[in-house]
């Protein structure tokens, strides 16, 4: 299979991209850090991928990444596309709100909408897009405004896509995972319930993936505790997150 991962050089990223190895697949890789990027594409090969080509590549830039995106479908058609990468905002000020939603949306929007035209193109084999939202995403989190926002508006718009583009025979998902090890997870000093290392969490994903499972959230008691505080009223939803401890980044 040829598959597009973004954000691959860490977390749910880097682990997705290890567990594809290990299936022989082809993957194209992007991130920011080369360092660690490339580190993780030596492990691929190692691995088992059939081939795997990595490059730096920032999503909040829109023509940079759509020509990579394009580039990589001229080498081998993709198939599965993980529109990945993201950020926490640590400290709400302007410039980490600005930057999240720049990433967390912005990025996933120039990702997401090549691959549509390209899959649109082509109408044979496997054409799936995947992104990652967050357990976050479920509802307003006082704790995380910016990231849960962010997370929220990935969620209805890949579910949204999911029906639009049923009739293309393009398949779409949504990842809404809970605590996941990762850089940002990391940083973090709240407590952290359910906490999943990175390669079980890939593992349910691809597994789901594969079954083309639309919503892909886990674990399931954090999926539970979130959808109800979600369809609470308002002002219960409120009271009961003016309660949860602050989410603080050790940024």
């Amino acid at each position: 299979m040829n598959v597009l991962i973004t954000g691959a050089s860490s977390g749910i990223g880097e682990a997705l991209a290890l567990e594809s190895a290990k299936r022989g697949d082809t993957l194209f890789l992007c991130a920011r850090n080369a360092k660690r990027l490339d580190a993780v594409a030596e492990k691929c090969r190692e691995l088992g991928a059939e081939a795997v080509y990595s490059k730096i590549v920032d999503v909040s830039n829109e023509v940079e990444t759509e020509i990579w995106i394009r580039e990589c479908n001229l080498l081998c058609p993709l198939e599965r596309v993980f529109s990945n990468a993201g950020v926490g905002t640590g400290e709400e000020t302007n410039e980490n709100v600005r930057k999240t939603f720049a990433i967390n949306v912005g990025g996933a929007l120039n990702v997401v909408l090549p691959v549509i035209d390209i899959f649109k193109a082509r109408t044979t084999g496997l054409r799936q897009i995947i992104l990652t939202s967050s357990i976050a995403g479920y509802g307003p989190l006082s704790t995380c405004p910016a990231y849960s926002g962010s997370k929220a508006a990935l969620k209805t718009w890949g579910l949204s896509l999911r029906g639009m583009l049923k009739k293309d025979g393009i398949k779409v998902s949504v990842i809404c995972p809970g605590f996941v090890r990762s850089r940002i997870t990391d940083l973090n000093t709240c407590p952290m319930p359910f906490f999943m290392e990175a390669d079980k969490a890939a593992r349910i994903i691809l597994k789901r993936a594969d079954e083309d499972v639309g919503l892909i959230a886990f674990p399931w008691p954090m999926r539970l505790s979130t959808y109800i505080l979600s369809i609470l009223p308002y002002r219960l939803n409120e009271l009961i997150s003016s309660l949860l401890p602050a989410k603080i980044s050790k940024r």
